[in-house]
């Protein structure tokens, strides 16, 4: 139990980054950000999908925000890259 409550808190810490650029994308506009407000979209709803389909199969909860953790160290690297 305390490892989903300390794997949630840095999900939540590392998520912010992830929304700063974001941001930041959207903010520029043109096709670059139309095309994050998309992928944005698109991901969100593929690890919601994602998430329930471990939860159903019989995963825990630390393997859903493990993944999700995962797709957020994925966004950092893409969305900070030059």
């Amino acid at each position: 139990m305390i490892n989903l409550l300390l794997s949630s808190m840095m999900l939540a810490i590392e998520a912010q980054k992830v929304v700063e650029l974001r941001m930041v994308r959207l903010a520029w506009g043109g096709p670059a950000g139309w095309a994050e407000a998309q992928s944005m979209v698109t991901e969100k709803v593929s690890a919601a999908g994602e998430a329930m389909v471990t939860l159903s199969s019989g995963g825990s909860p630390e393997t859903v925000v493990a993944r999700y953790r995962e797709h957020v160290a994925a966004n950092t690297k893409r969305l900070a890259a030059p």
